[in-house]
């Protein structure tokens, strides 16, 4: 376990707190309007959603980061008790085809390490008619911008943990999901590169 990553999870609600007042919160409150039945939530990190889950959700949690996962259990213990939390990566996730009605994925498919397997392993657990709910940066489609990206993915990659490039509307689409609802957008307070955002909704 690197100390950059324990250093990320140590520092990650203080550093992302001035993007969630200008809006970031706001956009997970509205998207998580949209979670019912069993949701499975990837990439918990530190579980800034727990507070905006309804109460009839069960909810369980996954977060594969060993320092994250520490911040996220200590958080359900005293947000949400009734949920589930396991360690494990978004690529292979421990459960059977077909379990969850809603998968929710908030700023994590820029950091899973293979994107595709991740989200055919969502679509796998989803139920016919389930619901992937998302919001992740992603590269822009504005060239310019795109290129910008791609310069400078290397500092993103080192402070953040992530890629600011990927095209994830596309692999999802092209994992299979009917993109249903989607909303262009920008990460608020973000740095340009990692500014375009896509908030939406997927079902299988």
């Amino acid at each position: 376990m690197s100390l950059r990553r324990r250093f990320f999870a140590l520092t990650y609600d203080r550093s992302i707190a001035k993007v969630e007042r200008a809006g970031l919160r706001d956009l997970r409150q509205g998207l998580l309007a949209g979670a019912s039945g069993k949701v499975l939530e990837i990439g918990g990190g530190t579980g800034l959603n727990l507070p905006l889950y309804g109460p009839s959700i069960e909810l369980t949690v996954t977060e594969p980061d060993p320092p994250m996962l520490k911040r996220l259990q200590r958080k359900v213990g005293e947000q949400r008790p009734a949920a589930k939390v396991l360690r494990a990566p978004a690529e292979d996730l421990p459960f059977e085809d077909g379990t969850f009605d809603t998968v929710v994925s908030t700023l994590v498919l820029c950091g899973v390490d293979d994107q595709p397997r991740a989200l055919r392993e969502v679509r796998r657990l989803l139920r016919p008619g389930g619901t992937l709910l998302f919001i992740e940066h992603v590269r822009s489609d504005e060239p310019g911008l795109a290129r910008f990206q791609d310069r400078m993915n290397w500092l993103n990659r080192f402070v953040v943990c992530c890629d600011c490039n990927r095209p994830t509307l596309q692999t999802i689409e092209e994992t299979g999901f009917e993109v249903t609802k989607l909303e262009r957008t920008i990460l608020p307070k973000a740095p340009k590169f990692a500014r375009p955002l896509i908030v939406g909704t997927a079902t299988v």
